[in-house]
């Protein structure tokens, strides 16, 4: 779902060239690791090495297989720009499908100048709805030099690719989540190869926006992951946007029979057969409001169980983490609607904006959500109520059920003239705190705007809090406003508001988006 960055980034190109070491050992450009020498790019501030095979390409009869592990290659391998995106809708690509390939598995490493001490190790899993986006998006240079810390951004297996779930692919629910196996494989990679340089193969935080924090509320409860990290980020996620496997079969035979794999008994070799472009649509597994999202699939091998219920169980890995959601998430969709189309939604279309997105909900959510209460803006009722439905107060509910038995640390991002892309500047209504918008703030986003100077003060605030994080497991920093842990009782409602005049606790979340009433929903 990060559609944003999307339109502030575009690939780098896929640098796969190897040539003859000639720099001597001690050259900070060149790092060895177990699958043979990289040379990358070496600034005054940071080195950043790109486009480093994690795993085997996946072509040919390894589509729809778990990675395998990525040969070597003699000499030194070129490691200057970041390797192609994986395949993603055209319809969601600025590029319109070029600068992406199905040999897309690879990642990318920021570290400070070289030195000789272990520092903490951060792995970015970007957002995009599971089908679009890539880690050579995220420009990692600010965390890596104010935060002092090695950040690792990689690319995953996207839409059809990365999670069709159709049963003729594996036996016993051994089918879909490519894309999820894809990250796991990346944090092994990290794990064997990141001592190299310079990072802390000990304290590895696993952190993502949007899909990416999605995946990590999946990488607490796969059984794949336990042990490839120490603490987790988890930023503007839906993360009981999960589809069942029964479903997501239906889903996909579906999905195989419409692009001509219709038989059951030939199907494998047939989707394996099928040029890439032809599997570039994603095979929709879940709505939220108009946007679709590929994606994880519970009841099988990689993830037996929908981490929603093992959170309120207690069964996930007991790590420190980081939550978050943005105060007005869903108006960026609600923008990106409009102008797709050139109006407003009106008052007549808000009952079946509702049933649409919230199904026998619907009457219950236009009784608190009235158009009334928002100035008779259909956007920005709509955007509220899917903010505090599908956001806000999921990411409430999951810090209050991991609290117990983990150090949790929430905020809400509340900069309300947050750096916006300038289409979306120049709505009829304002975007504010909305989705995505919070990485600006740590991360060098192409294309951006500038910061002024409060808001320039946020970003080295909040890149402070998420640095002392991944180094401690804990974002208290001298100096700065107190970030107390999520607790029991009154202290239940801690979480720090991160603002341009000056970030603060706030103790009326829950009251502000209404979640007492989402969870009554629940049943």
């Amino acid at each position: 779902m990060l559609v944003v960055a999307a339109t502030l980034a575009l690939g780098c190109g896929h640098g796969e060239g190897a040539t003859s070491a000639t720099s001597t050992p001690h050259d900070p450009a060149l790092v060895h690791t177990a699958a043979g020498t990289l040379r990358g790019v070496v600034k005054p501030e940071y080195r950043m090495f790109a486009g480093i095979p994690y795993a085997a390409p996946p072509l040919g009869p390894l589509r729809f297989q778990p990675p395998a592990p990525a040969g070597s290659w003699p000499g030194v391998r070129d490691a200057t720009h970041a390797g192609p995106r994986c395949m993603q809708d055209i319809n969601g690509d600025l590029e319109m499908g070029r600068n992406t390939d199905e040999d897309c598995l690879t990642l990318n490493v920021w570290t400070p100048p070289s030195s000789d001490h272990r520092r903490p190790v951060l792995v970015w899993i970007h957002g995009g709805s599971f089908t679009n986006g890539s880690g050579a998006m995220y420009d990692s240079k600010l965390l890596a030099t104010r935060g002092d810390m090695v950040v690792v951004t990689i690319n995953y297996r996207l839409g059809t690719l990365g999670f069709l779930a159709h049963p003729s692919l594996g036996a016993n629910g051994d089918v879909g989540n490519y894309g999820l196996a894809d990250q796991q494989a990346a944090l092994r990679w990290v794990r064997d190869n990141i001592a190299e340089f310079g990072g802390d193969p000990a304290r590895v935080t696993i952190a993502g926006e949007s899909a990416g924090g999605m995946s990590v509320c999946d990488h607490l409860v796969a059984p794949g992951s336990s042990g490839l990290f120490h603490a987790a980020i988890i930023q503007s996620a839906p993360c009981q946007a999960q589809v069942a496997l029964p479903v997501a079969q239906a889903v996909s035979l579906d999905y195989a029979r419409n692009v001509g794999c219709g038989d059951p008994a030939t199907a494998a070799d047939c989707l394996r057969g099928l040029p890439a472009d032809k599997l570039r649509n994603p095979v929709q597994y879940f709505h939220l409001g108009d946007e679709v999202l590929s994606g994880p699939v519970t009841q099988t091998t990689t993830l037996p169980v929908d981490p929603m219920i093992v959170f309120a169980s207690g069964g996930e890995a007991k790590v420190p983490v980081m939550i978050g959601s943005n105060r007005d998430e869903f108006t960026l969709f609600v923008g990106l609607q409009y102008l797709r189309y050139g109006r407003e939604y009106t008052a007549a279309e808000y009952p079946h904006l509702l049933a649409t997105t919230f199904g026998a909900d619907a009457d219950a959510v236009a009784a608190r959500y009235p158009l009334s209460r928002y100035g008779g803006s259909v956007s920005l009722s709509y955007a509220a109520a899917v903010t505090d439905g599908a956001f806000a107060c999921v990411a409430d509910r999951v810090a209050g059920e991991l609290a117990p038995s983990s150090p949790v640390f929430a905020y809400e991002f509340n900069d309300p003239d947050a750096v916006a892309p300038e289409p979306l500047r120049n709505l009829p209504f304002p975007v504010g705190a909305s989705h995505s918008l919070e990485l600006r703030y740590l991360f060098d986003v192409i294309g951006a705007q500038p910061l002024n100077p409060p808001q320039q003060a946020l970003s080295d605030q909040m890149i402070d809090y998420w640095s002392r994080f991944v180094a401690t497991g804990d974002p208290t920093v001298n100096g700065q406003p107190a970030w107390p842990k999520v607790g029991k009782g009154s202290a239940a409602e801690n979480r720090l508001s991160l603002e341009p005049d000056g970030s603060r606790l706030i103790t009326d979340f829950d009251e502000s988006h209404q979640c007492g009433f989402w969870d009554s929903l629940r049943g």
